[in-house]
């Protein structure tokens, strides 16, 4: 029987031996699992104040995290997951904006909170590794949770941050019935059964673990693992596979770049994976993915606004998502509300008539499903536009009826499945003394994803030391680590719009293919500029051919 709220699903499970939640070094069952939930939960009515009852969690994958999010389930309490990755005023910001009343987190995330102006006391930090705090949770133990008769569909679950074409973080609304909706639609959809191990690697505080994963894992009474080392690693991948025995993951495409780019070995295979699901992998990465671990992969598109805007179809080509979901779902011209040609595709997939088939994918039964964002009408006003759902992204029809996707609008740029301010990135980059002017901008990853590039104005070309400017971006302390730009183009006199505005649209087509010099980070770590020789353009552009992605270099 399906069950409207999560806190329902989650009381159905008390009693359940089976495991639901493991760890390298511990393992608790489903009945556990609500039971430490419930604990917590009680724990936040202790300490919960007059106003919206939001419960700010900063943790990496670990349990302590699940269990917080079944407290706020069966306590009507919502959870706001935190991105860690965030720093300095724009983790602060964010903070202030969502209105928590408390914020669960752990010493190092007390170490990325110091200095922040949060509004709030000290006593409404929870710390999970304080020695007090397992002691303190033992108190709030309920011999029986019980369903609060205030929750229903319509309860605030989660608050999860995306991002639009303003510049400012948004907090998109998920109640505790369109999450159960989800986590049955998924379990159809994706084959979710009981025998299931999911192993999460991806963010707790990502849509993408939450309504691919724990929500469906907790439909069917799977069994929830996470990583060793608490988030996603390419080198302890299928060593944590094995250890769990698990049968499914998630994964965001830049994360299977990294796990193909380990070295193959002979017993890749021998592993018990059936299925992943995910998001702008590589045609190339899921080949080799199947053909390296054995595993199924289900390529999706959708957002935290609004899932399900796409129908697998396992004869869908190479960099296609798949089918419209339903006839709701379309391409449409934004400026004639006309629904765009059929895109005509060369022997490498690139549009032949990009003017007249690439628009903008809306839902046009999408407003009645997507639930808001939080404090943010103007937010709502651009989704919501004649009755339809826009979804800010750009996409294409071929001839065949399959959907692609072509990017985003505005100024965020997706790197690692994960969205980032360009907007912010330039607010760093105007503290250099040197720069004058700069505009950064989404450029393809060869692989999966775009990454970041940015364009700077500075008065002398021969002035510009590209290890100065790395230890600049190194001593930002709000600079995010996905944010650093991974190309650095040098400019005496950037193009400009009337009215003086860094014209990003043309920097953007140009890519690196510029006289003018272009600076890539190499390694990993701290950044290190080195500049980009012609031999090195061409080795670039090689890896899209290579992977199958020619199509976004243009012409």
């Amino acid at each position: 029987m399906e069950r409207a709220t999560i806190a329902e699903m989650l009381l159905d499970r008390l009693g359940d031996e089976h495991l639901g939640t493991r760890t390298r070094d511990r393992d608790w069952t489903w009945d556990e699992t609500v039971r430490e939930s419930a604990a917590r939960g009680e724990y936040a009515k202790s300490l919960r104040r007059e106003g919206p009852f939001h419960i700010g969690v900063l943790l990496e994958n670990v349990p302590e995290f699940l269990f917080w999010l079944g407290g706020a389930a069966l306590t009507g309490a919502t959870i706001v997951g935190i991105n860690p990755t965030r720093r300095g005023a724009e983790l602060e910001a964010e903070i202030r904006y969502v209105d928590c009343q408390l914020i669960v987190t752990d010493a190092d995330g007390m170490a990325k909170l110091k200095g922040l102006d949060l509004g709030l006391a000290d006593d409404r930090f929870v710390l999970v590794d304080d020695p007090s705090y397992a002691d303190t949770i033992a108190a709030y133990r309920v011999e029986r949770p019980v369903l609060d008769p205030s929750i229903d569909e319509s309860t605030l679950f989660l608050l999860l941050f995306t991002s639009g074409t303003t510049g400012m973080s948004k907090a998109v609304r998920c109640s505790q019935g369109r999450l159960a909706r989800l986590a049955y639609a998924n379990s159809v959809k994706y084959g979710h059964v009981r025998e299931d191990v999911d192993y999460c690697c991806m963010p707790l505080f990502h849509g993408n673990a939450l309504m691919a994963l724990w929500a469906p894992a907790l439909a069917n009474g799977a069994t929830v693992c996470l990583p060793a080392g608490r988030k996603f690693s390419a080198s302890g991948f299928l060593a944590d596979v094995r250890f769990f025995d698990a049968t499914f993951f998630t994964y965001v495409g830049k994360a299977l770049s990294y796990l193909m780019a380990t070295p193959e070995q002979a017993d890749d295979i021998d592993n018990t994976l059936v299925r992943g699901f995910g998001t702008e992998a590589s045609p190339e990465d899921k080949v080799e993915f199947v053909r390296r671990f054995g595993a199924e992969l289900f390529e999706g598109y959708g957002s935290s606004e609004g899932a399900g805007s796409v129908k697998l179809d396992p004869a869908a080509p190479e960099g296609a998502l798949g089918r419209p979901a339903h006839d709701e779902i379309a391409v449409v011209n934004p400026d004639t509300l006309v629904e765009c040609d059929r895109a005509k595709l060369d022997e490498h997939g690139r549009v032949l008539n990009p003017d007249e088939a690439i628009g903008e994918m809306i839902d046009r039964g999408g407003a009645k499903r997507f639930e808001g964002y939080y404090k943010n009408e103007q937010a709502i006003a651009d989704r919501i536009k004649h009755g339809w759902y826009w979804t800010g992204d750009l996409g294409y029809v071929d001839e065949d009826g399959f959907i692609y996707f072509a990017g985003r609008k505005g100024d965020w740029i997706r790197v690692d499945g994960e969205n980032t301010s360009a907007l912010m990135i330039e607010r760093i980059l105007r503290r250099h003394p040197k720069v004058i002017a700069t505009g950064v901008y989404a450029v393809p990853d060869p692989r999966s994803g775009d990454q970041v590039m940015a364009a700077i104005e500075v008065a002398d070309l021969t002035d510009f030391d590209p290890d100065e400017f790395a230890a600049f971006l190194g001593a930002q302390d709000d600079l995010g680590t996905k944010s650093a730009p991974r190309f650095v183009r040098v400019s005496t006199d950037l193009p400009v719009t009337g009215s003086n505005k860094v014209l990003k649209r043309e920097l953007q087509a140009q890519l690196w293919r510029c006289d003018e010099p272009v600076y890539r980070w190499e390694g990993r770590g701290e950044p290190v500029y080195a500049p980009m020789s012609d031999d090195e353009k061409r080795d670039l552009e090689a890896q899209f051919a290579a992977s199958g992605r020619q199509r976004f270099l243009g012409a």
